[in-house]
């Protein structure tokens, strides 16, 4: 079991209806899209930060990673990331997650729950 986080570049929406709305789209657009599209700048930047934080799996030797999947970066598409965390380490990892990416001006979603974070 894991638990999913969205986080992309762009305006923060004004409540969460409109946030669960930005993230259909941008789902859509861009992880079911027939094109592929490399990670946007800041997302890059945003998983070199979580990678500072806690190693990626490909690293994993300890099995202290919150990650559900390897490499992070490959569940980056354009300006979007939706990764998965493991659900024994979700609370503290998206928590670290969701501060991170307001720090860098970025907007974070809880798909599972339909609500902005943090």
């Amino acid at each position: 079991m894991s638990y999913d986080l969205a986080v992309w570049e762009g305006e923060r929406p004004a409540d969460d209806k409109a946030a669960a709305r930005v993230f259909t789209d941008l789902y859509e657009r861009y992880v079911h899209a027939d094109v592929e599209h490399p990670p946007a700048e800041r997302i890059v930047a945003y998983v070199a930060a979580l990678l500072e934080q806690w190693c990626d799996l490909t690293e994993d030797e300890e099995d202290t990673s919150p990650w559900s999947t390897e490499p992070l970066i490959g569940e980056a598409c354009g300006p979007l990331i939706y990764f998965p965390l493991r659900w024994s380490m979700a609370e503290e990892a998206s928590t670290y997650a969701a501060a991170l990416a307001e720090s860098m001006g970025l907007v974070c979603f809880d798909p599972q729950q339909k609500r902005l974070r943090p």
